[in-house]
């Protein structure tokens, strides 16, 4: 006599046997629910924004306790952490010279410590990275994004430059995960550490996006006019979602392993 399959294990076979289009509209319906869940229970959806580069902390600081416990950088992106301080690093400079807030300051302690983990990757846990691994190039984002920063960015009254790199660093964050995706993708197996750290930038994505779509629902539509005109409201919304689309497919494996009782994430072919 077969065992019996725990609900959530019941639920994860009858999902991941659907087409695409089936799971499409599930992961559709599932962050509508989020949303409105989100909207009824957070009184002040600035904190959701908040929420997001704490959460994001959280991740990195995850990834300094591997660093320094393992002492092994296997199975990290060197290359995701580089877009990771550059867009840091842009936003913190605009933060400074358009609206000094506490995300400064969250951005401040987040490429702290993220220069750190590129420190450790590059010199003192060099033996144990995954160069071959790492095979994603940046050149593949970075001059995109460079394109569309140039072409799409803000219409307010700032200096024209600040401009441009505010929707530079808005566009890599968007698909600074893709290197460590890559490297996921390489390996098929995703060491725990490793699978917490890229959870939780799901999960601040995931807030950060709901922050944006929440505000725009509340202001019935008239923050992306004060954002500006033509297509950068748009394109900050658009941006949003697609990083938070990126690691959707990533999360449910992540959650669907905790749930199963594994401490290490095998990823099926074709995720990621």
């Amino acid at each position: 006599m077969r065992a019996q399959k725990k609900p959530i294990q019941a639920v994860a076979t009858w999902v991941r046997r659907q087409p695409p289009k089936v799971k499409a509209f599930l992961a559709v319906v599932s962050g509508m629910t989020a949303l409105v869940f989100l909207r009824f229970i957070v009184n002040d959806h600035d904190n959701l924004f908040v929420a997001a580069e704490a959460v994001h902390a959280i991740g990195v600081s995850v990834l300094i306790y591997k660093l320094m416990k393992e002492k092994t950088c296997a199975g990290l992106s060197l290359k995701s952490q580089e877009l990771t301080a550059i867009f840091l690093a842009v936003r913190l400079y605009c933060s400074f010279v358009m609206e000094y807030d506490i995300h400064t300051l969250l951005d401040t302690a987040t490429l702290g410590t993220t220069l750190w983990v590129i420190y450790m990757i590059r010199f003192k846990l060099r033996s144990s990275y995954m160069e071959d691994k790492d095979n994603f190039a940046i050149y593949y984002v970075l001059v995109p994004c460079a394109v569309l920063a140039l072409a799409i960015h803000p219409s307010t009254s700032h200096n024209i430059l600040n401009r441009i790199l505010w929707a530079l660093c808005v566009y890599l964050e968007a698909v600074s995960v893709l290197p460590q995706l890559r490297v996921m993708q390489n390996t098929k197996i995703v060491e725990p550490f490793t699978a917490h750290y890229v959870f939780a930038l799901g999960v601040a994505r995931f807030l950060s996006c709901a922050h944006w779509v929440l505000q725009v629902l509340d202001t019935r539509g008239r923050l992306l006019t004060a954002l500006g005109y033509g297509l950068w409201p748009s394109m900050v919304l658009l941006s949003e979602i697609v990083q938070t689309f990126i690691l959707a497919d990533f999360c449910y494996y992540y959650v669907k392993s905790i749930f199963g009782g594994q401490l290490v994430l095998r990823l099926p072919s074709g995720v990621v």
